[in-house]
């Protein structure tokens, strides 16, 4: 069995740092891969503001916030364009105040799909977006029907974590499908609560390797367009799953079989925040600085909570919100470099 999908992560995800000057400017990467993202998630560092999401298939200009359960915001002077190698920024006090510190995760999608349900007889929901097969993302858009119904999601395997927004309605919840709140449950990005027991968002139906299901309420308000951000585990490179705490600084360990660049844990069985670490913002252990994905609150500099490994993470920290006693979480995480190349090269640890 090969040891990674994929050798370079740097082809399909990436991390950038920059101070706000005020003015229109480019952001480009720095990894090993030029990458053309296609979501982009930004977050001012240094002040309490949004988490601003924006993707190529709404169109640069439109923004969502992670933080929030608004409709979706027009913006031309946030994020401008998606560039062959990072994107560029306007004028916006949000991501390029003058001064301000920011951070932007982005991942790459690039192939455009679109599907007609009553002619594929795929789904009942007619969908469209772009995805990445080899990197197992896809970015799905589709206009809710207030009924049951099964959406095409672009990928060829089974979903691992799905994230949902609709973009036009007020007070309509962010909703993520993961490993631990399983089609039964639900659960909000925006907020801070554990998961509950809900057949409202998904139906209580599984995902397959072709469609995942939708019933009402976020997930499928009648006339309302809706995104998605669909994720499948890939070998070496992305990972989704779940953890029990210990309660010690001598925490969890979690195996993911790569070197991880960027991690969000979310405890599930009770009320905590949405924890994001990378290694741009921390290069070495333990990981010190972190953001909350559901909160304005600026970046955190007095908690480390995990040593990033060259073949996963462990918890550092008996903080509740990673690594409570007994305590369950859910992660998501994408890749610095495989634990061992295809040709058999191990990464170093930090």
């Amino acid at each position: 069995m090969a040891y990674t999908e994929i050798d370079d992560p740097s082809a399909f995800f990436q991390i950038a740092l920059w101070t706000g000057n005020g003015s229109n400017r480019s952001i480009t990467f720095d990894g090993n891969s030029d990458m053309q993202p296609d979501w982009v998630w930004g977050k001012n560092r240094s002040n309490d503001d949004n988490d601003y999401l924006m993707d190529s298939v709404r169109g640069a200009t439109k923004f969502l916030t992670s933080n929030n359960d608004t409709s979706e915001g027009t913006a031309s002077t946030l994020l401008t364009s998606f560039n062959s190698d990072g994107f560029s920024l306007g004028t916006g006090s949000g991501l390029n105040a003058s001064g301000v510190t920011a951070v932007g995760w982005c991942w790459k999608a690039g192939t455009s799909f679109s599907n007609d349900a009553s002619a594929t007889g795929i789904g009942t929901i007619d969908s469209s977006g772009s995805v990445n097969e080899t990197a197992g993302f896809s970015i799905v858009s589709y206009t809710g029907t207030g009924s049951a119904a099964t959406i095409k999601h672009g990928l060829s395997t089974t979903p691992n974590m799905m994230i949902i927004k609709n973009r036009v309605t007020s007070s309509k919840d962010w909703q993520v499908y993961s490993p631990v709140n399983d089609p039964t449950d639900a659960l909000a990005l925006n907020q801070t609560d554990a998961t509950g027991d809900s057949d409202v968002y998904w139906n209580d139906t599984a995902p397959t390797s072709s469609v995942f299901s939708v019933k009402s309420g976020a997930t499928n308000t009648s006339g309302a367009a809706t995104i998605g951000y669909i994720f499948s585990n890939r070998q070496g490179y992305s990972k989704f799953g779940s953890y029990v705490g210990n309660g010690s600084s001598s925490g969890t360990y979690v195996h993911l079989g790569f070197k991880p660049a960027w991690l969000m844990v979310k405890r599930t069985d009770s009320s905590n925040a949405w924890i994001i670490h990378d290694n741009k913002r921390s290069p070495s252990n333990v990981v010190k600085l972190n953001l909350n994905a559901n909160t304005i609150n600026p970046e955190n500099t007095n908690d480390g909570f995990f040593d990033f490994l060259s073949n996963g993470f462990k918890c550092r920290s008996t903080d509740g919100g990673v690594n409570a006693s007994g305590g369950t979480y859910i992660y998501m995480a994408f890749a610095e470099a495989p634990f061992v190349t295809s040709t058999g090269i191990p990464t170093t640890a930090r």
